[in-house]
């Protein structure tokens, strides 16, 4: 989308990712009756510390308005990806600028990244019941179901599975 721009993310960045991230979980009902994720969330430094946090940026404003994280196998926060393989988690939009493109750009720069890299495919994890926008964002992106990724980290909180095969001709 034009007027927006994919960065990694600086340290000056930190808070303004942290106050989305957590307002585009809570937004989504994703941080009910949880207790310690939105922690998690907000610690964007241990995160950048794990992998690469990346921020799409209006041009216009310079205000940060989505961040995702990048992530390779072994690493800290790594749940699905395998040898030679990548992963994106927390991918997020600030609530006041969803339905402007932000998740579509942040989730091609993951992609972009990964191929970047010579990596085979790129995995998520999704809320089962996650709003449908974003799994039509994945979609048309290309990820298909793997329901034996499919796991569930607490009691009532199931994620599915999807992988992005870039081998594909």
């Amino acid at each position: 989308m034009t007027g927006l721009r994919v960065r990694s993310a600086e340290a000056s960045d930190f808070p303004a990712v942290a106050r989305l991230t957590v307002a585009a979980y809570e937004a989504d009902g994703q941080l009910k009756g949880e207790h310690g994720y939105g922690d998690v969330l907000a610690d964007v430094s241990t995160r950048a510390d794990s992998g690469e946090v990346l921020v799409a940026v209006d041009e216009a404003t310079g205000a940060v308005l989505g961040s995702v994280t990048f992530v390779l196998p072994g690493t800290r926060f790594a749940e699905l990806a395998g040898p030679g393989e990548a992963e994106f988690r927390m991918l997020a939009v600030d609530p006041a600028a969803q339905g402007r493109g932000v998740g579509a750009v942040l989730a091609q720069a993951c992609v972009d990244r990964a191929t970047e890299l010579g990596c085979t495919a790129v995995l998520i994890c999704v809320r089962a019941g996650m709003a449908a926008p974003a799994h039509r964002l994945y979609e048309r992106l290309g990820f298909v179901r793997v329901p034996e990724k499919d796991w569930s980290p607490l009691p009532g909180v199931d994620l599915l599975g999807l992988r992005l095969d870039l081998r594909r001709s």
